[in-house]
Order: structure tokens, then sequence, then C-alpha cells
């Protein structure tokens, strides 16, 4: 059985995660919230040296380890990153495994950011298959999965004690690996459980989707969206279990609704997101929550 994510590990989080990626700015803008037609706050998680919310989760699990201790892990870009930052400020080497087809933009930032880059595999799911055969072949290198370590999906959910002042009624989440929408949904759950938690997932990339409606994992044939950053093929157990347990509805968004998002963020808040960071903007524009205080989460600008 799954171990539950613990609610004070979240809130211990708030006081150990680097300044930087934390208390960043969430209001209603009064533009996108017309355009919705309820006043929709905006959690920006784009002002920080990655452009991501995945500082959090990788600096509260980094924190955690011994320098010199070597890490291994997969990722699209935005959680190498995260993670190469974190080793870089403890002196943890890092080697990231990203598709062959993996953003350019992203794989050069992972590198300057101190990480080794090794591209295999023809998607993100199939480059993680590699780093994990690769460090079990390896006991040098501790293998660390996004979605399965219990202290990255708890530093993400601090985002969620943020959002409490704000008083939401409904939040909307982009669904990856999953990390960030159990860490929200497990907090909000314990301290604040009128608030709905609901996850948003590309159309293209619908396994973490399926998977929490039917409680198991489920894989799809293939990840097919402009949304590279939640292009998962197959999900993370530890993840659909987390997600059954804290997340009151997940909803798809196809192609065209991720870039009327993007187009909303750029035009309504001046800001040039990657696809998957939208996610969360084309939920509230195409779909109608019964919400008087939604707030959606903006997760990335690494496009």
């Amino acid at each position: 059985m799954t171990e539950p994510l613990q609610v004070q590990r979240i809130e211990e989080a708030t006081a150990l995660i680097e300044p930087v990626f934390r208390n960043t700015p969430q209001y209603v803008d009064p533009a996108l919230a017309r355009q919705v037609g309820t006043d929709l706050s905006v959690k920006l998680e784009t002002f920080n040296p990655i452009r991501s919310f995945k500082g959090r989760g990788a600096d509260y699990f980094m924190r955690g380890l011994s320098a010199g201790q070597r890490v291994l892990c997969a990722s699209a870009g935005n959680f190498g990153q995260a993670i190469a930052y974190a080793g870089r400020a403890r002196g943890i080497p890092v080697t990231v495994f990203c598709a062959r087809n993996a953003n350019p933009t992203k794989v050069a930032a992972m590198r300057a950011l101190g990480a080794e880059i090794v591209q295999t595999g023809d998607d993100f799911d199939a480059a993680k298959d590699a780093a994990r055969a690769y460090s079990a072949n390896d006991e040098g290198w501790l293998f660390v999965e996004d979605g399965r370590e219990p202290r990255i999906c708890e530093g993400a959910g601090t985002i969620a004690i943020e959002l409490a002042a704000l008083h939401p009624d409904l939040v909307l989440v982009p669904v990856g690996n999953g990390a960030l929408v159990c860490g929200i949904g497990c907090w909000m759950k314990a301290r604040s459980p009128a608030t709905q938690v609901v996850g948003v997932c590309a159309a293209g990339a619908p396994a973490m989707a399926e998977s929490w409606r039917r409680g198991t994992p489920v894989s799809s044939p293939e990840a097919r969206t402009i949304a590279d950053g939640v292009a998962v093929r197959v999900p993370v157990p530890e993840a659909v279990a987390w997600m059954r347990a804290y997340v009151d509805d997940v909803v798809l968004v196809d192609e065209d609704q991720i870039r009327a998002g993007l187009r909303a963020a750029q035009d309504m808040l001046g800001l040039l997101l990657e696809p998957a960071g939208a996610l969360a903007i084309a939920a509230a524009l195409t779909h109608r929550f019964p919400a008087e205080r939604p707030a959606a989460v903006i997760t990335g600008s690494n496009y």
C-alpha cells in the first residue's frame, strides 16, 4: 500500500525551501476573469531561477541528501533543471536522461546548471526506463523519480498553503507525473476540505486522467501533445494512488484549447508560457466549474 503524503512535512517545507521559490505572485487579473466569467486567481510559478514550480519539491528532497551523493533522474526539462539547481547548491552531481527529441532549450538549461545529459529513447518514458536501468547497474547512483518521491510532492504542496490566503473554492492544477496535484491535494484535503482540487491533463496525453478514473495505472500507446512537460505515457503507480486519495476531478484540454490558454496568458497576463504551463488557464476557459473563487496554477515558462 502506498504511504500517504504528510501534511506536517508540507508545512515544514514552507520554512526550509529556498526562499527564491516561495511566496510567488497570486492575484485576480480583471481581463482574464471577465473572459472566464468568474474571479479566477492565477498563481505564477514562473518567476524563479528555473522558471517552474519544480524547484520547490527538488529543493526539499535534495536537502535530505549528503554532499557527494550522485543523483540520476529522467526529465522532459523542468524537473531536471530543478534537480540540477538543487544539486549544484549542495555539491551533488546530477545526471539527467531525456528523450532524443527533448526541447533543446530545456536541454541547454539543464547543462548550464551543471547536469550531465544523456539523450536516449523516443519519448520521456523511454528515457526514464533507460535511466532506471542505468542506475540498477551502478549502485553509486540514486535514481529519483518525479511523482514517486513523497518529499518532492510535499515540497510542491507548499503552493497550497500560499493559495489558502485567497480562500479558493476550486484549484486547477496541471498534471504530468502528478507530484504537484498530489501535494496540493494532500494539504487542501486536510486543511481546507471544502476546496475542490481538479487536475488538468492534455487530451493527447491522457494516461494520468484515465488512471485516476479507473483507480489503477493505465498506460497510453503514445503521448502526442504540444505540452511536452506533461507528455506522460506510463503513469507512476504511487502518484495514481495519491491522486485517487486527494484529487476531486480530472479534466482534459485539447491542443486548440491549450493554444487558447497560451494566448490568454500572453494577451492578458503578459506571460510567455510553455504549453504545459497554460493547462490550468485552458481548463478555466473551456470548462464551466461551479466555483466562485477558482484558482489556476501557472506552472512553467520554459518554452
